[in-house]
């Protein structure tokens, strides 16, 4: 079955998670992910939803738990789904935040270890294979949305498209 085809078939919406990438000049804050979900690559910080917590929020939660920062005026960059067929009714929908600005400074943690990587020598090579598809089209300016197929580690199938906002 198709990525198309499997989310028409749906049962159950997509659990609610974010990720936060905070910016300075020609440099991204990646962490590494020493525990859970992930462990063992780089990615953004952020985590699930909490009920009733709108994803902004949410986002910077995360990113105060994780890394003790605190994001200011976050915009939103992205809205991807991640599905797991072989794992049954596991899949989230992503929302993906950019902040330029924010308070404090990025701790270690026991969940993660923030590192500060140029963009163009970003460790795509220790992360989710998704990242190299949707992070340089991000980094270009685009809004995307978009849906990703895993079976394991590995990426089956995706597509993404550029919006103009993410209103419905």
């Amino acid at each position: 079955m198709g990525l198309r085809e499997y989310e028409q078939n749906l049962e159950t919406p997509l659990r609610q998670a974010t990720v936060m990438l905070l910016m300075r000049d020609d440099e991204v804050l990646l962490a590494m992910k020493k525990r859970g979900f992930g462990v063992g690559k780089w990615n953004g910080v952020g985590g699930k939803q909490d009920p009733g917590e709108d994803i902004v929020d949410t986002a910077i939660r995360e990113s105060q738990e994780e890394i003790n920062v605190t994001p200011l005026e976050p915009r939103k960059i992205a809205i991807l789904n991640y599905h797991f067929p072989s794992q049954v009714n596991w899949g989230q929908q992503v929302h993906i935040f950019i902040a330029t600005k924010w308070q404090g400074e990025p701790v270690e943690t026991e969940e993660m270890r923030p590192k500060w990587f140029k963009i163009k020598d970003i460790p795509f090579k220790e992360m989710w294979v998704d990242d190299e598809v949707w992070m340089p089209k991000a980094f270009a300016g685009a809004l995307l949305k978009g849906s990703f197929m895993f079976e394991g580690e590995k990426m089956q199938e995706y597509y993404m498209n550029e919006v103009q906002s993410f209103d419905k």
